[in-house]
């Protein structure tokens, strides 16, 4: 392909999204307008803590797990995946493998427990038998942290995604939409709370496996239900051979990237189970027996969703070409929406509506997590922070809910401002990261707490810090945000942690942080506190 051919391929599905731009905005809209509709409609159901938090704790365990899945399967695994198969083959597929397994993590030791155990957020749980302000202090602050991680992702989606469409090239257009993203998830969370938040959810995780089923369909319908053509196509269109079926393209060319696999793999398997957005769905279910059924019900839909990123990435790399896809965007992300447009014809109107249905389904994607993470990290703020340790547990239910709602503002705004920063990363990768951050801070304190009598508030202090200040520091020093032309700060360089993953530091050091801390500690462990929430952890005597 000659270089003005590459051009003219990285062009084409922006020239066909404006040729039909009318029939995008219309989608667009309706989308828009039916999730503000269902938030609205919630909003006037939520009249206290219990409603906006937990959304009432109402929901089925079928309902709970397809919320789940909406809110798992983020622009990560829509946009982020398909292009890291499409760019890297075997090796891009590895995060499909890591984001199902860690369903199993979070199944078999967390999930009910944590049900049985907490009220509204993560802190409940560690704050039942340490000393409360300062562990919910930590609680919150590492809710907060993972959660704009998380964000950075969808918002970096949600810039790539509009500006394809709408052939933006500009970075201040882009940076405009990762702003609206950011206000329309404001007003989802300030407006919805929890049931607002779940209800789109569960619509946004019908679209979106109905939307994935369609294209797999249409790419193996392209190669006869062939597999081993498609797969075979696409090794030869990558360029690559045989190599791009087998492990080491990305991640075995040297002993770093060797390690930067291991790192990310232990980061996805373990992350899950210490993610904010997806801890506080357990508290949205009747009792801890919907709690185990609702992840049950997440690991199938999420399983079958992540069997067809095999189409949707190797499809890509057979029907569209890495040329075309890394000329839209470098880091995959657009490879997608791409191939809808080529499995329904470049040059057709069937093309260009699947295009544009793809992705209105991948933008409401992104709507969907957003209100999510945002809730997560609002409610840990007022609840944890605000009312237990600022107002020292004095708060009445609509102070707490105030609190909440400016604190959405205010993350949102951050997440606006490092959205627009980490616009052109994959956003797989950058959802890594968040998995790392969770595992490092999050999963050594909660699965202490769970299991360890002799766990103390100093122990859990030591771990949340630890876990979080090691995690995030060394993501502040790799080739992530500085010394690679993919960085966030491509050119400068102070990245002196070769490894774009830290978790094979940080999480260890997040437990190993979390041991010392207790038993350096001179306090006794509160073995009585301990007993009654290991009781109440495995019956639900007590629970809320």
């Amino acid at each position: 392909m000659s270089p003005a051919q590459t051009v003219l391929a990285a062009e084409l599905a922006a020239n066909e999204a404006s040729e039909h731009r009318p029939l995008i905005i219309t989608l667009f809209a309706l989308f828009v307008l039916a999730t503000l509709g269902i938030t609205v409609w919630a909003g006037r159901q939520t009249k206290d803590a219990a409603d906006f938090y937990a959304g009432g704790r109402q929901f089925s365990a079928f309902q709970n797990g397809l919320a789940v899945s909406g809110d798992y399967m983020s622009a990560a695994s829509f946009l982020g995946i398909a292009g890291a198969i499409a760019l890297f083959g075997y090796d891009g597929f590895l995060y499909s493998i890591g984001f199902l397994v860690a369903w199993l993590v979070a199944l078999l030791l967390v999930a009910e427990p944590l049900r049985n155990s907490g009220r509204y957020t993560m802190g409940d749980v560690l704050a039942y038998r340490m000393r409360q302000r300062p562990v919910r202090t930590a609680a919150g602050t590492s809710t907060i942290v993972v959660s704009i991680f998380y964000l950075l992702a969808q918002m970096a989606g949600a810039g790539i995604l509009v500006s394809l469409l709408l052939g933006i090239t500009s970075d201040a257009g882009k940076i405009l939409i990762v702003a609206l993203v950011g206000l329309l998830m404001i007003v989802y969370v300030s407006i919805g709370g929890m049931k607002g938040t779940t209800w789109v959810q569960m619509v946004k995780a019908v679209l979106l496996i109905g939307g994935t089923i369609l294209i797999t369909f249409l790419v193996l319908l392209k190669f006869n239900f062939n597999i081993s053509d498609l797969l075979g196509t696409a090794a030869e269109n990558s360029g690559k051979g045989a190599a791009f079926l087998e492990p080491g393209l990305q991640y075995g060319a040297s002993g770093t990237t060797k390690l930067d696999f291991i790192s990310l793999g232990i980061a996805l398997v373990l992350g899950t189970a210490g993610l904010p957005h997806i801890l506080i769905r357990f508290y949205t279910v009747p009792n801890a027996k919907a709690a185990r059924k609702s992840v049950n019900w997440a690991i199938g839909i999420i399983g079958a969703f992540y069997l067809m990123t095999i189409a949707l990435g190797f499809g890509a790399a057979a029907l569209v070409g890495q040329k075309e896809i890394i000329a839209s965007n470098p880091s995959g992300n657009t490879a997608a929406p791409l191939l809808a447009l080529h499995v329904g014809g470049v040059d057709s109107a069937w093309g260009a509506i699947l295009l544009a249905t793809i992705s209105a389904v991948a933008f409401a994607t992104i709507l969907a997590v957003v209100a999510g993470l945002t809730l997560a990290s609002s409610s840990s703020f007022a609840h944890d922070i605000y009312a237990n340790v600022i107002r020292k547990g004095k708060a009445t239910e609509k102070e707490e809910m105030r609190a909440a709602r400016w604190a959405t503002v205010l993350i949102g705004i951050v997440s606006i401002a490092l959205g627009a920063l980490a616009r052109d990363l994959n956003v797989a990768g950058l959802v890594a990261l968040a998995f790392a951050v969770a595992a490092s801070a999050n999963l050594p304190t909660i699965l202490y707490s769970l299991f360890w009598k002799r766990f103390t508030t100093q122990g859990a202090l030591w771990s949340i810090y630890g876990g979080l200040i090691v995690a995030v520091g060394l993501v502040l020093f790799s080739p992530v945000v500085s010394g690679d032309p993919k960085a966030m700060f491509p050119d400068v360089d102070f990245a002196w942690f070769p490894l774009k993953n830290p978790g094979i530091i940080s999480i260890p050091f997040g437990f190993l942080m979390g041991w010392l801390g207790t038993v350096l500690s001179k306090e006794e462990p509160n073995v009585k506190k301990y007993a009654e929430l290991e009781v109440r952890s495995l019956t639900g005597t007590g629970a809320h």
